[in-house]
């Protein structure tokens, strides 16, 4: 599925269904994922319904749910060239210039 012409609430709501469903394919009540991500219920409740989603709490879910590989995706680098590898790796390098006295 496509995201990149969807709002953030949009995004938030797919991925908030496609956790429930997931959930829901493991043969998993609510108290139970609660239980194996060391949250609540009622923040297993709050997050499916796409309320209150931080970011940690998705995390602990996506891993009790065996779904790390999924995270380790995100915001990998896009390299699709030696272009963007030189790139990336010159950013990897970079520091914080420090100003020069008396420019302010």
């Amino acid at each position: 599925m496509d995201l990149s012409f969807s709002k953030p609430g949009e995004v938030v709501k797919r991925l908030c269904e496609r956790l429930r469903t997931e959930r829901l394919a493991q043969g998993m009540t609510q108290a139970d994922l609660a239980g194996r991500a060391g949250i609540g219920t009622n923040t297993v409740s709050n997050l499916e319904a796409g309320r209150n989603v931080g970011f940690e709490n998705v995390v602990r879910m996506a891993m009790a749910l065996g779904r790390t590989k999924e995270l380790e995706a995100l915001f990998l680098p896009k390299l699709d060239s030696i272009e963007d590898i030189r790139r990336y790796e010159n950013s990897a390098n970079r520091q914080r210039i420090k100003r020069k006295p008396g420019n302010a």
